[in-house]
């Protein structure tokens, strides 16, 4: 459900002010120094339960050693998780990418589909990560919602949901359609340097006169 009094193109304009001076998510840089749906993929895998800079120098290094899924092949699992690491559950990760990559030589000719129904049945790959594919790789629509984005628009009123999952959808009915690929990129660096998790900065954040403030209890 959408709240009825959140201007959403105003505060999303607002956003996009702010959202200049800061640096943009992970892998956002990796859409933009190369558009490639593979890049965005394996880096977006790695970027789960991980920090933002973590998950750069790990990409980087890993995107050295192969950029595509054939080389990847040539790694071993033991070999992607020493690269990768310390990002968060990277033996998990180095496992799954290579089940990916199989997957993605074996079944499609080496290239990372456009679907998001096709990309969810990878091992390891969510809908918020088929999305960011989606979105980042193909310039194609799509939400991708992830923890910064879920309670954001929970906490503007925007939407009313218990789960990112639901808050993609949600936004799909209500979010206008112009916003929907930048969305995930806006809410996250938004969210990693003013609508933080705890204690927000609301002091100074221009959205708050639009802000409904749900559940914070604490800000700064």
């Amino acid at each position: 459900m959408r709240s009825a009094t959140l201007p959403i193109r105003k505060v999303l304009r607002i956003v996009e002010e702010e959202v200049g001076r800061w640096r943009q998510p992970a892998v956002t840089r990796v859409a933009r120094i190369n558009r490639d749906a593979f890049r965005v993929l394996i880096s977006t895998m790695l970027s789960l339960r991980t920090k933002d800079e973590v998950t750069s120098a790990a990409s980087r290094r890993l995107f050295a050693l192969a950029a595509t899924p054939q080389n990847m092949l040539r790694l071993s699992e033991r070999q992607i998780a020493k690269t990768i690491f310390p990002v968060g559950f990277y033996r998990t990760k180095a496992a799954n990418i290579r089940t990916v990559c199989k997957q993605l030589v074996n079944q499609f000719g080496s290239r990372v589909p456009s679907s998001i129904d096709t990309l969810i049945t990878f091992k390891g790959v969510g809908r918020k990560t088929a999305n960011l594919v989606v979105t980042l790789g193909y310039g194609k629509p799509g939400i991708c919602v992830d923890t910064h984005v879920h309670r954001i628009c929970n906490r503007w009123g925007y939407v009313r949901t218990r789960t990112p999952e639901k808050t993609e959808f949600a936004l799909r009915r209500t979010l206008p359609r112009s916003y929907w690929t930048r969305f995930n990129s806006l809410l996250v660096a938004f969210g990693q340097n003013c609508c933080i998790p705890v204690s927000p900065h609301c002091s100074w954040c221009r959205v708050k006169p639009y802000c409904a403030r749900v559940e914070v209890k604490k800000s700064r």
